[in-house]
């Protein structure tokens, strides 16, 4: 049990301390909406959930000011374990403390929430009498469909990842622009380089001379590690050699995988080899595609591709920091990157087309339109490179764009457009 007086020391600390300056994301995030929801951001470990706060917080103090903000973060060793009723005795200390902010809007940030017990509850009674509430939680304990389950509905959750290509550019007082010098594009291809063989992660960007070991830790503690614990995995060396199995697959079979278990002695249940690659997609770990098709079972049905949300921690597991020229996955790896950057963007439906005689497009972007994407890791393209794109138009001839990824050449056109790998927000 937490006493009042340590809940008035954290408050008003909280009151006196500087908000740390933060990155500003691509996320739009709206601490005043009138819905009666709480916010939720979730995402991997490590990817500047605490700082997407902190932005908030900054925004909202210098409207409303800092005393109707409250950040608390749940890992804190000098809280121990907390429950509801701490939580119930923390809001009635800060309103003794602001007396004149009872009748006010109030947000309260409540940062790794999944350490409290009961924190549904306090949520939804502070949403009941109006109380602003912006929650964060290290995604394999808090997932949006934990949240829209416990929340009963009443939540409205944002997606954080590493940071995409264009926030990264940022970082480094780059702005990607329509047209560049030829100095600029020098420096683009070398930001390019680093960000596709290092990835996003926040303090691998900062913090390049320790880089490689910082990801060596995200990977083992952030992520393996996280995953385990929390689904109770004994059989470690099963969840790795998965892993190792999603790395070089170009298509996943559980089935064959299992198989390939058995056959090497090792005792693990079919539903376990499922559960644990559901369980790395609920880390934002890894991330699947399924194969277009206009029905939805054979969609379902189909053998998945699995790609790695960052390359940076997808290199360190294969002990593999080579440049993009010194190295057989590049192509993989330029799949990957596009997909991830979409995600990243915000787009939700992707998919991959393969017909019966193995043609394929990379990736197919479902929303109001039907969008093929093909990624071709090359300066030159050659007419063989169209060819899956002019198989798939054919096939569905109602879809009239399409976009070829590349590394050398950007032209717009009604039917293909080319893009270079700093423009993927030119696809619509």
């Amino acid at each position: 049990m937490i006493n009042k007086e340590k809940w008035a020391e954290v408050i008003k600390d909280w009151n006196e301390k500087e908000i740390p300056n933060a990155t500003k994301r691509s996320i739009k995030i709206n601490p005043e909406t009138e819905i009666q929801r709480a916010i939720s951001i979730i995402g991997p470990r490590r990817v500047g959930k605490t700082y997407e706060m902190f932005i908030l917080i900054k925004d909202i103090s210098k409207k409303f000011g800092k005393d109707k903000t409250l950040y608390i973060n749940f890992e804190r060793a000098d809280l121990g374990v907390v429950n509801y009723s701490d939580l119930v005795l923390m809001l009635e200390t800060y309103y003794e403390i602001y007396p004149e902010n009872k009748k006010k809007r109030i947000w309260l940030f409540l940062d790794e929430i999944q350490n409290v017990n009961q924190w549904e509850k306090f949520v939804r009674t502070c949403l009941d009498n109006k109380i602003k509430v912006i929650i964060s939680g290290s995604s394999s304990k808090l997932l949006s469909k934990e949240i829209a389950t416990s929340m009963g509905g009443r939540s409205l959750s944002y997606k954080l990842f590493p940071f995409s290509f264009r926030e990264y550019l940022m970082t480094k007082g780059f702005e990607s622009k329509k047209f560049l010098s030829s100095e600029e594009k020098s420096k683009i291809i070398n930001f390019f380089e680093n960000y596709f063989i290092f990835g996003g992660y926040p303090e691998a960007v900062f913090y390049p001379e320790e880089r490689e070991k910082i990801i060596s830790d995200i990977f083992e503690t952030a992520i393996l590690k996280d995953v385990i614990e929390r689904h109770k995995i004994r059989n470690i060396s099963v969840m790795k050699a998965l892993i190792k199995a999603l790395l070089s697959s170009k298509e996943f079979s559980v089935n064959k995988f299992y198989n390939y278990l058995k056959s090497q002695g090792i005792k693990v249940g079919k539903n376990a080899v499922y559960n644990y690659l559901e369980y790395l997609e609920d880390a934002f770990f890894v991330f699947s595609l399924r194969k277009f098709s206009l029905s939805y079972k054979k969609a379902e049905q189909s053998l998945p591709k699995i790609y790695f949300i960052d390359n940076g921690v997808r290199n360190f597991f294969i002990n593999n920091f080579n440049g993009l020229h010194l190295r057989d996955d590049s192509g993989f790896l330029f799949e990957g990157f596009v997909i991830s950057e979409l995600l990243k963007n915000g787009e939700k439906n992707l998919k991959f087309w393969q017909d019966k005689n193995n043609n394929e497009i990379d990736i197919i972007l479902e929303k109001e339109k039907i969008s093929p994407i093909e990624v071709k890791f090359k300066q030159k393209l050659k007419s063989e490179d169209f060819k899956g794109i002019e198989i798939f138009l054919k096939e569905y001839p109602k879809i009239k764009k399409s976009y070829l990824i590349n590394l050398g050449i950007q032209k717009d056109s009604k039917k293909t457009s080319l893009l270079l790998p700093y423009s993927l927000s030119r696809i619509s």
